[in-house]
């Protein structure tokens, strides 16, 4: 790399053609069939076959188009846009990107960005919809595979597509035990590999070994705190980064999430996130129906709240307060202004211990038809824990998908006492807390479908005798 600079970095990598990492031309020459890696996240990997693809698609060989499979349509156009830098880099005559509009049936479609080559081939790179690889023949790319909504369904539709020509790449971080991409990884490492699969691996670790930090202290600014870090340095850095060590192993490490105990799995739960590029806070004002859920924390345990949206009969999460080391009147002072709203329907709120006061107060300001104290007893959580997951099984609920209320979801352990009696828990760290984004979460549902507390209308007693007379 000409003009590079002098960095703490040790690993000082040798890079192919002035730009690939070891592990990244490994995956660039590797003309198999189908090819699949097992990947720490943000090493490169995207960026790496973009170059790929835009290479073998110049050839005055190739025949087919090349079909691309992100996991939004913001991933879609980025992964285009690299493939344009390469072709000005490879002096390959491109097209600009175009967009298309693909129909999967009467009422949906996709939208494909696409770039024209000299070889009369297109790249197409779109969202990650099964039913848009229908039909199409060619070069597939599968990025971020085990995040798709069905990897396997996915899988099964855009294999024949390389029938008649090309190469099926499936690019991924792990999405626990039972996924479909690790079901496929673990076929071709301990099976048979009946499908022939040429499996890569490359964890934070193998890629810090391979010259990646080195790499990136070229491209960081120089102010940039991760520029006085060596591997080992880099390494903690990253790690204490991530919402706890189970996130970090899945992430960072190529090790998939033991989804055994889990009681919501990595597959309930990105079956109802919102798509990176949704803007999901809308102003409360500006909602439909509201209920919230507060779970009560103070120096140790967070206090979270968690609000939904009723738009018929689907939940939206539309706010999510988390609070750590404030007093309960700054608390209330953030709160407050929310449960005042009038398009707020009902909030429950957490009054074992700690809350009791908090509880008491807020239904003295607000009426005890609108916030609902709940005791958490073993009962109580069971019905709210079960409450939640049936809505994640019935995908009647879009929440954010951010690491940390991933992480805190996926604390919860459904645990059996020596009584036979169920308990639910959650590991308690520094990072996300004590589940109390789900137990907020759970307590905002309670409160849309709860028909307990004082209503608000006073039913009174008709004498109908006067009317005999």
């Amino acid at each position: 790399m000409p003009g590079a600079r002098t960095v703490k970095a040790r690993n000082k990598p040798e890079l192919k053609v002035g730009l690939f990492l070891p592990y990244q031309w490994n995956w660039i020459t590797d003309r198999s069939n189908i090819k699949l890696v097992e990947k720490s996240r943000q090493i490169g990997f995207s960026w790496a076959t973009s170059y790929d693809v835009v290479r073998e698609q110049s050839k005055k060989s190739a025949k087919l188009d090349a079909w691309i499979s992100s996991r939004d349509e913001i991933q879609a156009r980025l992964f285009l846009q690299d493939c344009k830098k390469f072709s000005g880099l490879l002096n390959i005559v491109a097209g600009e990107i175009g967009e298309r509009i693909y129909k999967i049936d009467e009422e949906r479609s996709i939208t494909a960005f696409e770039m024209s080559l000299a070889s009369n081939t297109v790249i197409h790179s779109m969202s990650s919809n099964p039913n848009a690889q229908a039909g199409k023949r060619g070069t597939r790319v599968l990025d971020e595979f085990a995040l798709h909504e069905n990897p396997q369904m996915l899988y099964s539709i855009a294999l024949p597509g390389i029938t008649w020509g090309g190469q099926m790449s499936i690019i991924s971080t792990h999405r626990g035990a039972h996924n479909f991409f690790n079901k496929l990884v673990q076929e071709a490492r301990y099976g048979e590999n009946k499908k022939k699969i040429s499996l890569h691996r490359v964890s934070l670790q193998d890629a810090l070994d391979q010259g990646f930090l080195w790499v990136l202290q070229q491209k960081l600014p120089e102010a940039d705190a991760r520029q006085d870090m060596d591997e080992s340095q880099y390494y903690d850095y990253v790690k204490s980064q991530c919402a706890d060590e189970e996130s970090f192993l899945q992430e960072y490490m190529c090790e998939p999430a033991d989804e055994s105990s889990v009681f919501i799995t990595s597959d309930l739960f990105d079956g109802v996130t919102y798509p990176l590029s949704e803007n999901w806070q809308k102003p409360l004002r500006d909602c439909g129906e509201l209920y919230a859920g507060i779970d009560i924390g103070h120096k140790h345990d967070r206090t979270t709240l968690w609000v939904w949206e009723k738009v018929g009969s689907i939940y939206f999460q539309r706010k999510l307060l988390v609070m750590q080391g404030m007093k309960f009147s700054e608390q209330e002072a953030q709160i407050y202004p929310i449960l005042a709203l009038p398009n707020l329907r009902r909030a429950c709120i957490d009054a074992t211990g700690l809350g009791a006061q908090f509880a008491e107060r807020a239904q003295e300001r607000f009426g005890k038809y609108r916030i609902e104290d709940v005791f958490f007893t073993n009962a109580v959580k069971e019905d709210m824990a079960y409450k939640l997951r049936a809505a994640f099984e019935d995908r009647n609920i879009r929440i954010g998908g951010d690491r940390e209320t991933r992480a805190d979801f996926r604390s919860i352990k459904k645990e059996i006492t020596s009584a036979g009696k169920i308990r639910f828990d959650a590991d308690r760290t520094e990072a996300i807390g004590h589940g109390d984004r789900f137990w907020g979460a759970a307590l905002a549902l309670y409160a849309a479908s709860s028909q307990s507390g004082e209503s608000y209308i006073e039913q009174i007693p008709i004498d109908r005798t006067s009317r005999m007379m």
